[in-house]
């Protein structure tokens, strides 16, 4: 982007797989990026394209592999283009099967989202944060009790760490379990969805009506086109823009 371009409102994504996106490329049409909704790659704004957090090998042979595909992220960017006409950047950090420990304040993940932000920070303005999150803690009560502390750890120093107002638009999303691998996903919303009405300007997206892959642990493509969409509809929330 040069000088005299419209700002780029700039979105974090983190979290693990069904942030990243597991949707098989082909099984949705694809998103025009419209020269106006970019992905950051090598600290520079790329034109977005699909798959936009690639955490995993993009094709392989069969259906039943795990594979980076079709996620929130682009319908996140085609509603929030839609509705402002004002260019959209995503920073893709999520990574598949990751645990809230290991997003802990100062580990490698999290010094890794702040490196990226940063980075996209000196040519956009932050907006808002996207995480999904919780499949990976959903296996016992034990790791559902101590969920929101964790929670709470990560995002009360992220703020301070990328220099924003603690107050920027947080969006969280519900997980979903379509073949009982998570004992405790219910217990795990309920957590979430205490977090999203304790703090400021954090937004709870239901997982309601959607979707699961063939594997039982993903969103289908079409699901992830809408879970985008309302994880669009939460940061208006958030934000009363």
């Amino acid at each position: 982007m040069r000088q005299e371009d419209p700002v780029i409102h700039s979105f974090l994504l983190i979290g693990q797989s069904n942030m990243a996106g597991r949707g098989i490329i082909g099984d949705v049409p694809a998103i025009d990026h419209r020269g106006l909704m970019f992905m950051l790659r090598n600290g520079r704004w790329q034109p977005m394209t699909e798959p936009i957090n690639p955490d995993r090998q993009i094709f392989v042979a069969r259906d039943t592999d795990i594979r980076s595909g079709i996620s929130l992220g682009a319908s996140f960017a085609e509603a929030f283009v839609s509705q402002y006409h004002e260019p959209v950047g995503l920073i893709p950090c999520a990574d598949g099967g990751t645990s809230i420990d290991q997003w802990a304040v100062g580990g490698l993940l999290y010094d890794h989202a702040v490196m990226q932000t940063r980075l996209a920070m000196r040519t956009s303005q932050l907006a808002g944060i996207l995480w999904h999150q919780g499949e990976s803690d959903s296996k016992s009560a034990e790791t559902v009790q101590v969920y929101r502390a964790k929670f709470d750890r990560i995002f009360n120093q992220l703020p301070i760490d990328l220099g924003v107002d603690p107050a920027l638009p947080l969006v969280i999303g519900e997980i979903a379990d379509f073949s009982d691998r998570w004992p405790y996903w219910r217990q795990m919303n309920d957590v979430l969805m205490t977090i999203a009405a304790t703090r400021e300007n954090c937004v709870l997206v239901r997982a309601d009506g959607l979707t699961g892959a063939a594997d039982g642990i993903h969103f289908s493509a079409a699901s992830y086109r809408e879970l985008g969409r309302r994880y669009f509809a939460a940061f208006q929330k958030a934000t009363k823009r």
